[in-house]
């Protein structure tokens, strides 16, 4: 336990209290079956919430983008990454590197790109009707 150090010994002594702070803090962030990381009990990742955050976003903001989270969820991920930059950045990268991956293998499938070429073909009649 840490003694709050913004009062001093008398000021602690006048008001009667002994402001104590946790030394840790829970981040509400849970590892799915795919390695994506998500905030609380929600399907919105870490991955959302720090890209809207690098694009300049408050955390006010991006509760108004993604009304499932807590704001304070949002500034205990934003605390991790702030003081975890390497790790979440790593992360980041391994998931932007298998996306890549995805892309790729389905790009190259001739059965997915069957798949894309009826569903276009089935959309152009749609909008054409």
């Amino acid at each position: 336990m840490l003694l709050f150090p913004l009062f001093s010994h008398a000021a602690r002594a006048f008001w009667g209290v002994m402001a104590v702070l946790e030394s840790t803090l829970d981040v509400p962030l849970s590892i799915s079956e795919s390695g994506t990381i998500r905030i609380a009990d929600t399907r919105v990742s870490l991955d959302s919430v720090v890209y809207h955050y690098q694009q300049g976003a408050t955390a006010e903001e991006i509760a108004l983008r993604f009304p499932a989270l807590r704001l304070a969820d949002i500034h205990s991920c934003l605390a991790y990454y702030l003081n975890h930059p390497e790790t979440v950045q790593e992360h980041l990268g391994r998931q932007r590197q298998q996306a890549d991956e995805l892309q790729q293998r389905i790009s190259t499938d001739p059965v997915q790109q069957r798949g894309v070429t009826e569903m276009r073909e089935r959309i152009k009649k749609r909008t054409s009707q």
